[in-house]
């Protein structure tokens, strides 16, 4: 959410940065949000003079009675029961304007950093750099839950049954192997100085509006019926909401966690392959950073973050390529935004594994995120997030890309990094 004074001041600006996004029909949102900031001032300013001129008549009641002129001061008193009543309307009127406002301001799209390719959509991001050869088997690839069946390790049937479509069991190797990949990223993070975290796996409405936009909370957010409760859809959402109305001293920061959770997310269906299996699911368990910042260090720390997830798939042999998502890519929080992408030798093709993303002090804004500086000034910090790794998607690339066949038999090679998480297994073979 933007600061309501620098819409004010920069109002084309804002609206070149809405064009920006493709999203002109949120245009007029910024002369509604500056009419109702100049109508909330103008009712704050008269409720300011009545509560002055209240005191000073009030005064002036007491010295006419006190000369006896009783007359004068009932006359005085009916003044002030009117302004009374005046200022009454007033001060509800600039808790209405003020809600408005608020609701206006959390629909306008955050400024996207300069260094962000303009594009109208997923179909127009860029890409960065890869890293690590693709891999090219000389065998065909099965289907990533055809190479789990092989392993005894998936059953969607009874999943469907219990749960419905959307939901899986993981079952022997396989389900061990989701647990190290979650182990292996959480030491990962940990030896990068994260500190580790277990979050509330619900949060309140206050701190799901605080961290994401409207449109996100609808299309993802399951609300748990007849309480203010919503289950979370990434353990960011309620890492950053741990620092809700605080103030941070500034030799603390930057402050680095990295959590663990299961996500629950209404989004279901793709294009294609993607329509089956599990690319996209209801629930599924994620490794998580978040960083809280100055705001002159909040690049740094995204470039570093990226760089983390790129490490971490590279020491899993897994190839991978950073994508820069365009401005209309970015939701609106977002300041700047990298997909990390793994390749799947089965497609052919790179799909998204990792998000990591700059949202300057959007988040912070909402939430009343501040930092106490050394000269006692209090500024709004800068908040980052980025996915370190969130299986099962994060098991196709690693199934796909370590999947070996001796003419018989299937088997999944294990990397030396993950191999003391699988108690020291090399391979998991074909059952």
């Amino acid at each position: 959410m933007l600061d309501i004074k620098f819409v004010k001041e920069n109002p084309e600006l804002v609206k070149e940065n809405i064009k920006k996004k493709f999203k002109d029909s949120k245009l007029p949102l910024v002369d509604e949000a500056i009419r109702l900031y100049d109508e909330k001032r103008a009712a704050n300013t008269r409720a300011s003079e009545l509560r002055s001129n209240r005191n000073s008549l009030s005064k002036q009641i007491g010295m006419l009675m006190g000369q006896g002129k009783k007359d004068e001061a009932e006359a005085v008193k009916a003044q002030v029961n009117a302004q009374a009543e005046e200022l009454k309307a007033l001060e509800e009127k600039e808790g209405v304007l003020e809600t408005e406002l608020k609701e206006v301001m959390m629909k306008i799209p955050n400024i996207v950093d300069d260094s962000v390719p303009v594009g109208k959509n997923d179909e127009e991001n860029v890409e960065v750099e890869q890293f690590g050869e693709k891999t090219n088997p000389s065998f065909e690839i099965p289907y990533h839950t055809d190479i789990m069946a092989k392993f005894n390790g998936i059953d969607k049937e009874s999943a469907g049954k219990v749960a419905g479509e959307g939901f899986y069991y993981l079952m022997g190797d396989i389900a061990r192997l989701h647990s190290a990949v979650l182990a292996y990223a959480r030491d990962f993070m940990i030896n990068k100085g994260f500190t580790y975290c277990i979050p509330p796996y619900m949060i309140r409405s206050n701190v799901v509006t605080g961290v994401m936009s409207f449109e996100e909370m609808d299309a993802m957010m399951y609300k748990i019926e007849g309480e203010d409760l919503y289950l979370i859809g990434t353990s960011e959402h309620s890492m950053i909401g741990k620092f809700i109305d605080s103030i941070n001293d500034e030799k603390s920061l930057p402050l680095t966690l990295t959590s663990y959770s299961p996500c629950f997310r209404k989004e279901k269906g793709a294009h294609g392959i993607e329509e089956r299996g599990i690319y996209r699911i209801h629930q599924f368990e994620k490794q998580e950073m978040i960083v809280i910042c100055k705001p002159e260090e909040s690049m740094e720390w995204f470039h570093k973050m990226w760089s983390y997830s790129v490490e971490l798939f590279r020491s899993m042999d897994i190839p991978v390529r950073t994508l820069e998502c365009c401005t209309g890519d970015l939701a609106d929080l977002k300041v700047k935004s990298y997909d990390v992408e793994a390749w799947s030798p089965k497609q052919q093709k790179y799909f998204e594994v990792c998000s990591c993303s700059n949202l300057g002090d959007a988040q912070a804004r909402r939430l009343g995120i501040r930092v106490k500086g050394e000269d006692g000034k209090k500024y709004l910090a800068h908040t980052l997030n980025n996915t370190v790794v969130a299986p099962p998607r994060m098991l196709i690339a690693f199934l796909e890309n370590n999947l070996e066949f001796d003419g018989e038999k299937y088997s999944v090679r294990i990397p030396e990094a993950l191999r003391p998480y699988m108690g020291g297994m090399e391979r998991i073979v074909e059952k």
